[in-house]
């Protein structure tokens, strides 16, 4: 029974194979462009820890360009306005920057958990 819910919800999410997650991708990815956003420029810092962590140990350029699509998009949303056409075309929002290194720091934490250690925003500093 699991296994035919976990192929049922494999096959829900994947927009390959399923055609309403493909609309809903079109829909997010064209919003996004948009405003030149990336997906993983919707993740919150402050909501999650482990994302936090994650964009703590990215490349600085690769954080601020994060911030400055952010900003844009904040500008743009207060203007009512939308990217231009040529600029929206160029946008990729579905390229990933940080789901390498998100993995990587679940990965740790889950380790650490193993370990019966303390993650890493729960430790207390000396």
């Amino acid at each position: 029974m699991t296994s035919m819910l976990a192929s049922f919800s494999q096959w829900f999410v994947n927009p390959r194979r399923n055609p309403l997650a493909r609309i809903h991708m079109l829909t997010i990815s064209s919003r996004l462009k948009n405003y030149g956003l990336r997906y993983d420029d919707l993740y919150d810092p402050y909501f999650d820890l482990d994302i936090k962590e994650a964009l703590a140990r990215l490349p600085q350029e690769v954080v601020d360009a994060r911030i400055q699509r952010l900003k844009r998009a904040m500008d743009l949303s207060m203007k009512h306005q939308y990217l231009p056409d040529d600029l929206q075309a160029l946008q990729t929002p579905f390229k990933s920057y940080l789901s390498d290194m998100l993995a990587l720091v679940k990965k740790e934490a889950a380790e650490r958990q193993a370990l019966g250690a303390l993650p890493i925003y729960e430790r207390t500093l000396p």
